[in-house]
Parts: structure tokens; sequence; C-alpha cells
């Protein structure tokens, strides 16, 4: 065989394992304010499985409604906790409106939220832990969705829906539901006393692909033991999504005590910077995000808006990286 023709196999063989590998590969979609960026109110990711499966995680106010052209078919709709940042109290209307570290917010979804409108319109399964599922499910039933596609699954559980194993795990956060989510006496009465009504603990979440690749979303946490028992020990995951945005949650430091020393995955997705983190698209200086970038001992992905991802089953990056 002459040196054309090896050439030739070479680079066939060669496109032939590299789409093999994106077919094996899972998506990882951003959806924030501005297209190209990591803005202040960035929370929303989209996780498409090999076999098709799409969870949206924490749509928050960054997805411009069930309408959003961004979403697409969304199989499953995971919440962390009930907070309006990550429930979705308010939404933008359209992508790059305000700036980046103050997107424009506009439209007001309450007392319903932008979780449950996505999940009635797209007939997705919204899955949650602790005591969220009944009120997810009564919020389904006034917006005319089904009652019955809120499901449970609590710690130590496992619940496989599209293929996707979906656990929840522990988080070191509030989760009180603002009287704001609430109609009636009740809403005034916990409003006057200053209080939110309890849905339970927060949670995190661990999800398993059918490529086999393991991922921990740590919604909003502060360092737990779970974090090296439960997800490293346990579950093993290779990818974390790892708030960093201090004050509330973990800040860079402790985010990188948490990626360094407790899980040990092989990559990271930055997440809730609560900062402009990023300007055309590359990461500026002076910011959380920079500092966990240069502390942490593993590959850290800065999740751009519209920008997809795709990891293989061990958590390497195999395009959009």
């Amino acid at each position: 065989m002459n040196n054309a023709c090896n050439s030739l196999v070479a680079a066939i063989l060669a496109s032939a394992i590299s789409l093999s590998a994106a077919a094996d590969a899972v998506k990882v979609t951003p959806l924030g304010s501005h297209d190209g960026e990591f803005c202040a109110m960035d929370r929303a990711l989209i996780f498409e499985d090999p076999n098709g499966t799409r969870i949206l995680y924490d749509a928050g106010r960054t997805v411009a409604g069930a309408d959003d052209p961004r979403l697409g078919n969304i199989d499953v709709v995971l919440v962390s906790h009930v907070h309006g940042d990550h429930v979705g109290d308010r939404h933008i209307r359209d992508v790059n409106q305000g700036s980046c570290g103050g997107p424009e917010v506009p439209v007001v979804v309450l007392p319903e939220s932008n979780s449950v409108n996505i999940t009635a319109a797209k007939k997705a399964k919204i899955v949650t832990g602790s005591e969220m599922p009944a009120f997810f499910a009564s919020k389904l039933k006034s917006v005319e969705g089904n009652p019955e596609d809120s499901l449970l699954v609590r710690f130590g559980a496992e619940r496989v829906v599209g293929g996707v194993a979906i656990t929840t795990v522990p988080a070191v956060h509030s989760n009180g539901l603002s009287p704001s989510f609430l109609t009636g006496p009740l809403a005034e009465y916990l409003k006057a006393a200053g209080v939110g009504a309890s849905v339970g603990p927060p949670t995190g979440y661990v999800l398993t692909f059918s490529n086999g690749l393991v991922v921990y979303l740590s919604g909003d946490t502060g360092i737990t033991a779970e974090q090296k028992l439960v997800v490293k020990d346990h579950y093993g995951a290779s990818l974390v999504v790892l708030n960093i945005g201090d004050t509330y949650t973990t800040g860079p430091e402790e985010a990188a005590y948490v990626v360094n020393d407790l899980i040990q995955p092989n990559a990271v997705i930055a997440s809730h910077a609560n900062e402009a983190a990023t300007q055309d698209g590359v990461v500026r200086d002076g910011t959380r995000t920079r500092q966990f970038i240069s502390l942490s001992s593993v590959p850290v992905h800065v999740p751009l808006s519209g920008k997809t991802m795709s990891f293989d089953g061990s958590a390497n990056c195999t395009g959009g990286c």
C-alpha cells in the first residue's frame, strides 16, 4: 500500500474514532443571560445524554421561560433548592439585555416559577428531594400540568429517568420558600413574620449517564463531609459542577479545597460565581473565577452561555472546552 493510501486509511480511522467519541459524549450547554459569557446570574445548564435524554438543572432567571428557543426538548428538570435565583421567581425576556454583571430580569412569574412553567410546557419530569416534590406537584396542578410529573428521590436512593440515574446528596445551605410563591392567608402570615415556608433541606445531585460519566451538581452548599464520603468514595464523581460565589456558598478557596482534597474529580465546571466573570469570553483578572482556576489542581471549564462542552465517561473534554 502506498503512502497516499496509508494516509487515507489513517484519516478515515481517525474520523471514525472522532465520530464514535462524539456519539458517546455527554453534552453540557450553559444557558446564561449573555451569549458567550459567564455572568452574575448564570446557573442553568442542560445535560444531554448520548441517548438523547435532556436534563435542565436550576433554570433560575436566565432561561427566558418555556418558550426560550435555546431549550429545545427537555425531559427532566432538576431544582437544587427553592431560592428565587435557582427555581426562577423571575427571568430574562431576551438574552443580552442589561449588563453581564446586572442582567435585566423583568418577567415576574410569581407565585409560580420558571422551573414549574418549563416542566409543564415541556411535559417533563421534575425530580427533587426532601419535601420539595409535594410543593412542585401542587404548582404543576395550578398551571394545568400533571402533578404526577413531580418525582421524589431522597438521599441514598436512586431514580432512573430516560436512562440517566439520579440521586440527591446533602447540601449545607438554606431552603426557605419565600411567601411570594404562596397565596392566601398563609402567605400573608409568613410575610408578616419575616419567615419562609419549609420544604425540607436543600440538595445537590449525582447523575450517572449512559456513557459512565458521573457528575456531581453541588447546588448551593458549603463544605460537607459527604463530598468525600458519598460523592467521591461511593459514587466516584469524575465531573463536578461547583458553586464558587462566596458569602452565600463556598468561595473560590473553599471550592478549591473541595475539588483538590475531598472529591478529586478529573474536571470541574465553575458555577454560581455571582460576578461578570468573563469579557468577550475570556476570564477577567481579579475575579473569583480566576482565583478558583488558579487554585484548582484539575482542569476548570468556564460555562460560557450557549457554548456546548462534551465529556466522555471519564470527564475528559472532547469538544467545546
